[in-house]
């Protein structure tokens, strides 16, 4: 499923920004961030608000794409995760390259006119 472009940059995202780049409710991000707190951390602010990390985001599209789109249980998406830890930072960091890639032939592109 293609996700809403972010900005992996940013320090913090509130639950309404995480819940705008999956696609899904804001309720839903809080359950996924309850039941998966292995792996989605959201530290709080002052007032009790949850801010996700762009870790955290990372995680729960893959959370999302186990749930919704493989169709796993929630329990089988928690085992997934947890047999596969290495492959979930690997995921990250390959994503996180082909992005600076693709910023990178932007500005090539916009620099050839």
């Amino acid at each position: 499923m293609p996700y809403k472009e972010y900005k992996p940059e940013k320090l913090y995202y509130s639950i309404g920004e995480v819940a705008e780049i999956l696609g899904e409710s804001t309720s839903l991000v809080r359950f996924w961030s309850d039941t998966f707190s292995d792996f989605v951390r959201p530290e709080r602010n002052r007032k009790g608000n949850r801010r996700f990390t762009p870790a955290d985001v990372e995680n729960l599209k893959i959370i999302h794409h186990l749930v919704k789109d493989l169709k796993m249980t929630l329990d089988g998406a928690a085992a997934r995760m947890k047999n596969n830890p290495g492959g979930l930072d690997n995921r990250t960091e390959v994503v996180a390259r082909l992005r600076g890639i693709r910023e990178s032939l932007l500005e090539i592109s916009k620099s050839l006119g």
